[in-house]
Order: structure tokens, then C-alpha cells, then sequence
């Protein structure tokens, strides 16, 4: 895994951690946007389906392809910025897996002899011979050390203390390139969280560009637009939620004005904003809180 990056917001001038996105090229292998740390991040005000994409090539196939381009929201005052990437290199002659006597396949003259022994045990350099075998104890460790000191009684189970973060698996982003894939990304999610059986409401829809989401004690909407979010449409979100007696949740692509920010940690609404590989991340309190709790 990526190790992440220091990314300083242009606008409070904060640092967030970074780590760039993995995506399957189609011959299998893992490739990454090659990030530009040498460049500032560009402040995204306006939002084109033509610059959300990047070409990466792939570095074992050498087969180019459009990706998302790398996006952060700043976890201090909801900023959405994006990355700078290195364009992709031209391809190299001879890209590819790289065969021939002696290349890791055990029947060239390349492989050492008597390298390693057989399972962890290895003998003297270039004996071919295996070392001694270190007797093991039922805890896997070695007689005498310290595994053997443990005591042989261990607890079952250790309850989680009341402020553990609920244990669930990791979430699966889905690359958002549409509309409707924003909606169902986020419904992904807080299904994710813990929230049953989340669905758009029947019914003819608001005149308004935000999409709404319900389930049981859960109130939600995303806004798919290139225009951050105001301080209009989280306290409708807040109203809507007060009325239903449900926790209210917003979802925007573009991240959230100043104002609505402010307003909406007053409410205790949680924030998410969403970028082109469909991973939410939470930018107030509230959404901390809720991502640590769950539903």
C-alpha cells in the first residue's frame, strides 16, 4: 500500500494526508496516478467530465488508460483540491514480464544454490544444506523463548470498550463517472455504516438538483452538481430530518461553502464529500463520529 502524502489546502493552508488511489489495469496489474509533488494543488471551483480523468500507463503492460484524477477535500474547511500528475510516459521497448535463464524460475544458471533451506530453515551460505531444526512449542514459538512464557489460559474474548470504532469491513469504492453513480456510491456507503434498507423515495421528485436518500432513522442527500454545497441545503436537510426524527447526512461532490460548514457542525450534521474513485471522506466532527460509531 501507497504510503500517504503531505498536501497543504491553498485556502486555511492546512496539511491533509494523501495516499493516491489504486486501480486494476486490464492485464491485472495494480497502477497509480504518478502524483506531482513538485506542483501545488489546484483549487477545484469548477468541475468538467474532460479534466477529471488522467492517462496512466501501465508500468507491466504498457497499456494507457483514464482513471479519476486525484482529488483530496480538505478535512479542515471542506476545500476540494486536485492533484497534479506526471503525464504518462511513452512506452518502453521490451515492456513486459521479463523471461530467460536464470530469472527467479529455479532452473537457471541465476538461482543460487543452497540459498534458503527448506521451510524457514536455512543452512550456511552455498551448503545446499538445511540448518537444524528449532523445536517449536504449541504457541509457534521456538522452546525456551519467549512464547513460551505466555501462560496457557487466554481470555476468549475481550469485550470492545463503549467507545471502540464499530469493527466492519473495509468499503469498496465504485468510480463515479455519472450522476446516478454518485447516488448509488453513496447509498453503498451508508449501507456500509449500518443503515438497512436505503432507497430513493417514491413518489415525484423535488425540484432540486440534490438527490434524496432514506431508510429507517436516516434522512440523506447527495449532491451530484459541480457547485459546492450551501448553507440553503443543509439546513433543508436538517429540517427534513428533524421532521422524520432521523439522522440527517450530506453527500456533495464539490465540497461545501464557508457558511454551510459552520451551520451545519452547529446542527451536528455530518459532511461527507466524494471524489471520482467514490470514496466518501468525512470533513466535520459529526462525520467523524458517525464513520466511528456506525449507524
Amino acid at each position: 500500500m501507497a504510503e500517504a502524502v503531505p498536501v497543504r489546502c491553498p485556502a486555511c493552508l492546512r496539511e491533509n494526508g494523501y495516499v493516491a488511489p489504486v486501480f486494476p489495469c486490464a492485464c491485472g496489474s495494480p497502477v497509480n496516478p504518478p502524483l506531482d509533488l513538485s506542483a501545488p494543488p489546484v483549487l477545484l471551483t469548477h468541475r468538467t467530465w474532460s479534466d477529471s480523468w488522467v492517462a496512466v500507463r501501465c508500468a507491466t503492460c504498457g497499456r494507457e488508460s483514464e482513471w479519476p484524477h486525484p482529488e483530496l477535500g480538505c478535512g479542515s474547511c471542506g476545500t476540494v483540491v486536485r492533484l497534479p500528475v506526471h503525464p504518462a510516459d511513452p512506452p518502453e521497448s521490451g515492456t513486459g514480464p521479463v523471461t530467460g535463464p536464470g530469472t527467479a524460475t529455479g532452473t537457471g544458471p541465476g538461482v543460487m544454490a543452497g540459498s534458503a533451506g527448506p521451510a524457514g530453515s536455512a543452512g550456511p551460505a552455498g551448503s545446499g544444506r538445511p540448518g537444524p531444526a528449532v523445536p517449536a512449542d504449541q504457541h509457534g514459538g521456538a522452546t525456551g523463548g519467549p512464547a513460551a512464557a505466555r501462560p496457557d489460559t487466554e481470555p476468549a474474548h475481550i469485550p470492545l470498550p463503549p467507545t471502540a470504532a464499530v469493527p466492519r469491513p473495509a468499503f469498496r469504492p465504485v468510480t463515479i463517472r455519472t450522476a446516478r453513480d454518485a447516488v448509488a456510491t453513496a447509498a453503498l456507503y451508508l449501507r456500509w455504516l449500518g443503515f438497512q434498507d436505503v432507497r430513493q423515495p417514491d413518489g415525484r421528485p423535488i425540484p432540486s438538483a440534490a438527490v434524496d436518500l432514506r431508510a429507517p432513522g436516516l434522512v440523506a442527500q447527495v449532491d451530484p452538481t459541480t457547485a459546492p454545497a450551501g448553507l440553503r441545503a443543509v439546513e433543508c436537510v436538517w429540517l427534513n430530518g428533524l421532521t422524520a426524527s432521523a439522522t440527517s447526512v450530506y453527500f456533495s461532490l464539490a465540497g461545501y461553502t464557508e457558511d454551510a460548514r459552520d451551520r451545519a457542525d452547529e446542527l451536528g450534521i455530518p459532511l461527507f464529500v466524494m471524489d471520482l474513485t467514490g470514496m466518501p471522506q468525512p470533513v466535520n466532527d459529526p462525520a467523524d463520529e458517525l464513520v466511528g460509531s456506525g449507524a
